[in-house]
Parts: C-alpha cells; sequence; structure tokens
C-alpha cells in the first residue's frame, strides 16, 4: 500500500492543476513555475505511484486510464483535505463558551454511563468551555432543554415531549430488592409465591417509572412515590419497603448485606437512556461537537462489552 507524505500531496496539488489547466505548458502561469520543473515534477509523482499519468506530445496533453483513476482519487483527497482544514479551523476559533448539560441522578455508578468518558475527551482536546451541569428528573430535564436553558440532556425519558428529539444512548438494568430486615428479604420460594409477597407489601416507586414498576410486579398502587433513585434506596435500606433499583448504585449495599437482590436476573428492568435536544433549533458548535464526542463514546464502550 502507498504511503502518501507532504511531498505526495503538494505533488498531487500539481498534478490536479495540470489537468485543470489542460496541460503543462497552460499550468506554467498558474503554478508559477517553469515547465521544466512541472516535467521534473510529474515524473516524481508517476515513480512514487508506480504508473503513467499522462501522454503528451504532438497529439496533445490526454490523462491515461490510470491517469483518469487517479485524479478521480485525488479530487476526493484534496476534498476531504479541504474539508478536514475548514472543520479543524472552526473549532480552533469557536469551541468556547459555557456547555449547559443535565443529566437524570444517579449516573456515576454505572460502567455503561459514557459521560465520563465523554467529559474527559472533549476537555483534554483543549476545548475553551466551561461546563455546567444540571441534576434533575427527566420532567425537569425535558421542559430545559426545550426552553433552551439545557443544550442537551441524558437520562430515561418514558414519555415523549413535542419539540424535542431523542437518541438512543444505553441501557441501564434495574433489579428489585429490600432491606435486610425487611419481611421478604428470607424469601427464597418459587416466582410466583414471591410475586404474591410482593403484592401484599409496601413497594416504593419513582414517579415517572411508576406504570411500569408496577406493571412488572402486579402491584396497583405504590405506597411510596419518590422522584429519584437515593430517595429511594433510603426508603428500600429502612427495611419497610421494596423497589427497583439501578443495579450498578445497589451494588455496595447488596455486598454490605444492607440489601437482598430479590430473584436475580428474572425480576430485572432495563431503562433506556437517551440524549435529548431541542428539534429544529440551530444547535452551537460547542452543543455538536460535546455530541460527537458523546456518541462516539458510547459505540466505542458498547463494541468493548
Amino acid at each position: 500500500m502507498i504511503q502518501l507524505h507532504d511531498v505526495d500531496l503538494k505533488l498531487l496539488k500539481v498534478f490536479n492543476t495540470i489537468v485543470k489547466c489542460g496541460g503543462f505548458s497552460a499550468a506554467q502561469a498558474t503554478l508559477n513555475v517553469a515547465q521544466s520543473t512541472i516535467s521534473e515534477q510529474m515524473a516524481h509523482l508517476e515513480t512514487r505511484l508506480g504508473v503513467k499519468l499522462c501522454e503528451r506530445g504532438r497529439s496533445g496533453f490526454r490523462l491515461t486510464e490510470q491517469g483518469e483513476a487517479i485524479h478521480a482519487a485525488t479530487q476526493r483527497l484534496l476534498s476531504a483535505v479541504e474539508d478536514f482544514c475548514v472543520d479543524a479551523d472552526v473549532l480552533k476559533r469557536e469551541v468556547s463558551g459555557t456547555l449547559n448539560l443535565g443529566v437524570i441522578d444517579s449516573t456515576i455508578t454505572d460502567p455503561a454511563c459514557p459521560l465520563k468518558q465523554t467529559t474527559q475527551r472533549f476537555v483534554m482536546r483543549g476545548h475553551e468551555v466551561h461546563l455546567h451541569v444540571h441534576i434533575g428528573t427527566p420532567a425537569e430535564l425535558e421542559e430545559q432543554v426545550l426552553d433552551g436553558r439545557l443544550h442537551l440532556a441524558v437520562g430515561h425519558f418514558p414519555f415523549r415531549v413535542p419539540g424535542l428529539s431523542y437518541s438512543p444512548l444505553y441501557q441501564e438494568s434495574h433489579g428489585f430488592y429490600c432491606g435486610r430486615h425487611h419481611p421478604l428479604a428470607g424469601g427464597h420460594g418459587p416466582k410466583v409465591n414471591l410475586l404474591e409477597r410482593i403484592a401484599t407489601s409496601r413497594v416504593v416507586a419513582r414517579g415517572y417509572l411508576q406504570q411500569r414498576d408496577l406493571q412488572s410486579l402486579g402491584v396497583g398502587k405504590a405506597a411510596a412515590t419518590v422522584d429519584n433513585v437515593e430517595a429511594q434506596a433510603m426508603l428500600i435500606l429502612s427495611g419497610a419497603y421494596a423497589g427497583f433499583l439501578p443495579e450498578h448504585f445497589a451494588r455496595p449495599w447488596v455486598e454490605s448485606g444492607d440489601l437482598v437482590h430479590l430473584e436475580p436476573g428474572r425480576l430485572r428492568l432495563l431503562s433506556a437512556f437517551e440524549i435529548i435536544t431541542r428539534r429544529g433549533a440551530a444547535a452551537p458548535l460547542i452543543q455538536r461537537a460535546f455530541l460527537d464526542e458523546l456518541m462516539q463514546c458510547a459505540r466505542t464502550m458498547a463494541d468493548a462489552q
């Protein structure tokens, strides 16, 4: 495979100019060099590529079949280089200011969440950016993205709000837990018996996940309602309630014996995490740059699993 160097790029630009001008002589004025220099440069390029690019003589200038193919490839390459230079220049000049990012609570312990890696990579690129991070409920995040207070937000959004775009990011696994002193803690019988016991227990649910959680358990009504994971964990740890928690968040208390994971693998729910942005709004460069980094990190982490 041919390895391109800076000199090759310069020679390809000369070749492209020759073709554009229609010959060596016609390209002299544009390139501002003697025809003999152009001939030497073309000979060098043909040697580097290992193919004859053109014929010239009394019949005039014309490209060989290989020259036609190389010229087409050269145009694609030069166009890509130009696009890169423009993008790099824009990034250098304009990725600055404040990025307002919203996140649902208690994601920091989730190894599947790409936000930590994204932030590290984004900042290490040298962007002059001030990050403002707001932790909120799904409804709060949706409202603030919609009215422009947040550029984008990451979380689980069970409902769809008109005016917002939702893009999948990753999934969070939830298990069903009770405290070590809860009556359900010693139950190891069949699932049907456990569900019957859960139906007569106090179940706590997050407001925005209440319908999903209760339906999966066959429970008609929650005994307590919270709006974040920490409040849910507090009530479950009390031993008075049982409920769903993100497995990554509950793990330290399971390891210490303060929480009991009931029916692992069977009483398990997945929450789809998404990125929300305002639909139809012209996204500032700082938002696009962070979003691109976030999606790339998510893909890399998914591929590594």
